[in-house]
């Protein structure tokens, strides 16, 4: 690695002793070295601590960090990491996720190249079952104010992210009572007051597929966007156009969610949410 940067690593990860060397590997093989990395190890029962703490000694690697918590979930794991690290730009990888060497110079230099944005992202490559597959055209990566491209799905992989300590003090960290969708609620709140930065580059690698994505193992995950959007539009943030995206987007999230809870018998939970979203948008779901 060169030069030192101002950018703290937030590495969370449970259970993960037979990828994390993977995500850590490719940090500590960055042209552009960080400040520091963070691993937080959200109460793993498998051989993570051990290997951490063998293969990257704190002689070896001053840098890397092993912040031990209880389980928590993968928001508190991130929010901890974010509380304790120094840098003023973080970058958040997932554990099961990898970086080219590139990455966080080719960031770096794009922000210092547009010093009035806080946030920045990369394309990325994806592989599934270790097999590389091509992202359909909804996937495609933006930049720019992009909060209605980030309204049918999440558009900005927290792999692939660089942002600025401020946003955090500005919008808040990731909502821990989210299981899931946590990332969709954050870029939500973020994407709604700041422009985004896209290095159109491959330099995030996402790996899929494995057994233990949560997302894999939820049905419904749309109650969760469900309760990002009712927030977002609660926030005041929003222009008009803004407001009127996201209230149609919640609409058609709504009725799809509905539409797989009756057919799972499931009518106490239709009840609720058509009662809690039909006052919140002032008129009848029919």
């Amino acid at each position: 690695m060169t030069q030192l940067s101002d950018i703290s690593v937030i590495i969370p990860t449970f259970n993960r002793a037979h990828v994390i060397s993977r995500a850590l590997n490719s940090v500590l093989a960055q042209t552009l070295r960080p400040l520091e990395v963070l691993v937080i190890d959200d109460g793993s029962t498998d051989a993570t601590k051990a290997l951490l703490r063998s293969r990257y000694a704190d002689e070896t690697f001053p840098e890397v960090r092993l912040l031990a918590c209880p389980q928590r979930g993968v928001s508190a794991a991130r929010n901890h990491g974010i509380n304790a690290s120094s840098g003023q730009w973080i970058a958040l990888l997932d554990s099961d996720d990898a970086w080219t060497p590139e990455k966080l110079e080719h960031q770096h230099r794009a922000l210092q190249r547009s010093p009035e944005l806080k946030i920045c992202h990369t394309d990325e490559i994806w592989i599934r079952d270790g097999k590389r597959v091509n992202q359909m055209k909804k996937h495609a990566k933006r930049g720019g104010w992009i909060f209605n491209d980030c309204l049918p799905l999440c558009c900005i992989s927290p792999s692939s992210v660089i942002i600025h300590r401020s946003i955090f003090e500005d919008v808040g960290l990731f909502d821990e009572d989210l299981p899931v969708c946590e990332d969709y609620d954050l870029w939500l709140r973020v994407t709604s007051r700041y422009p985004v930065l896209l290095v159109d580059e491959k330099l995030t690698i996402k790996y899929g597929g494995h057994p233990d994505q949560l997302s894999l193992k939820l049905w419904g995950m749309d109650r969760f966007r469900l309760d990002a959007l009712e927030k977002v539009l609660a926030s005041g943030h929003l222009d008009e156009e803004m407001r009127e995206a996201a209230e149609a987007t919640l609409r058609s999230k709504l009725g799809i969610y509905l539409k797989g809870a009756r057919k799972r018998g499931r009518m106490s939970e239709v009840r609720a949410y058509e009662e809690r979203f039909a006052h919140h948008l002032g008129e009848p779901l029919g």
